[in-house]
C-alpha cells in the first residue's frame, strides 16, 4: 500500500531521517516515536505527499505520491496534522461532514450514506449533543474531536496521524485508537500514528518506527522495538519494564541526574 525507498528527511541544515526504508501493509498499525524535533512530524508530511523528500521516493500501490491524482490520495489517505490553521465558519457536523468530500457522488451535497456515516463518526467522539455548535465555539479538546469525527467520516484505507491523542481525555483517547483498531481488522485499513504514550504504542501498534533525530531509524515488531535499550537511546532518558496486569509497561527513572543531556 505505503513504502517509503530510501528516503531522506531535512530540515535547514540537519539531516533528521537518512535512507528510510518502510513498507506499511493493509491493516498494519504503525507507531512512530522519538524525542522533539526528531522528524516525526515532518516525515509524516512526506509520507503523506505534503512535502517532498530530500531524497528517495514515497510510493502509493507502486506510484509515485507525486504522480497520483490529489483526489485519490485523499480516498486513499486520511490525514491529520498537529496543527489546524483552517478557521471554520460552520457547525461542528458540517465540519464532520468535510471529510465526506472526496467520496462525493452527488452535485447537491451528501446522501443519506454519507449522512450515516457521519452520525456513526459523530457519535463515536461523543460529538452527538453538540454538533449544531458552530466549529468556533468548540474548545481544544472539543476541536480535536471534531477533527477527529471528520477523519472517521473520510474513512481512508490509510490512516496518517500526527499526534492525534493531543488534547484529548482519557475516554476519548481510548476511542481514538479503538475505532483506528477496529478499521484495521474491519476494513484493513492501515494507519501510521506519531504517538508519546508508550503504553497505547504497545497497546496498539503492531509495528513500530523508532526515530533518533540523527538520520538514524529503527524499525519492526512492537515487542522487538520496546526495550529499556532502546526507549533510553531514543528518549535519552532510562526507563524500566515493570509487569502490569500481564502487560509490559515503560516508566521513566526517578533519578533527575541519571538521564543524558539533551
Amino acid at each position: 500500500m505505503l513504502r517509503a525507498e530510501k528516503v531522506s528527511v531535512r530540515i535547514a541544515d540537519r539531516t533528521l531521517v537518512e535512507g528510510l526504508d518502510l513498507v506499511v501493509g493493509a491493516g498494519e498499525r504503525w507507531g512512530i516515536l522519538g524525542r522533539n524535533g526528531a522528524g516525526k512530524s515532518t516525515l509524516l508530511h512526506v509520507l503523506a505527499g505534503l512535502r517532498p523528500p530530500e531524497a528517495g521516493q514515497v510510493l502509493l500501490d507502486g506510484k509515485s505520491v507525486e504522480n497520483v491524482s490529489r483526489r485519490l490520495i485523499a480516498r486513499r489517505f486520511g490525514v491529520l496534522l498537529q496543527e489546524e490553521t483552517r478557521d471554520y465558519w460552520g457547525t461542528t457536523r458540517e465540519y464532520a461532514m468535510l471529510g465526506r468530500y472526496p467520496h462525493s457522488r452527488r452535485m447537491f451535497g451528501p446522501d443519506a450514506a454519507d449522512h450515516d456515516v457521519v452520525d456513526r463518526a459523530l457519535a463515536t467522539m461523543d460529538l452527538e449533543m453538540i454538533s449544531n455548535r458552530t466549529y468556533r465555539s468548540l474548545s481544544g479538546g472539543e476541536r480535536q474531536r471534531a477533527r477527529l469525527a471528520a477523519l472517521f467520516a473520510q474513512q481512508p484505507l490509510c490512516y496518517l496521524c500526527d499526534e492525534p491523542l493531543q488534547q484529548l481525555d482519557l475516554s476519548h483517547q481510548v476511542a481514538t485508537l479503538d475505532w483506528i483498531s477496529r478499521e484495521s481488522q474491519q476494513r484493513s485499513a492501515a494507519s501510521l500514528m506519531v504517538l508519546h504514550d508508550l503504553v497505547f504504542a504497545g497497546r496498539y501498534c503492531d509495528r513500530l518506527l523508532l526515530l533518533f533525530g540523527d538520520g538514524r531509524y529503527i524499525s519492526g515488531a512492537c515487542q522487538d522495538m520496546l526495550t529499556e535499550q532502546n526507549l533510553h537511546e531514543v528518549y535519552g532518558f532510562p526507563v524500566l519494564a515493570h509487569e502490569i496486569g500481564g502487560e509490559t509497561v515503560f516508566l521513566p527513572t526517578r533519578g533527575a541526574g541519571d538521564h543524558d543531556q539533551l
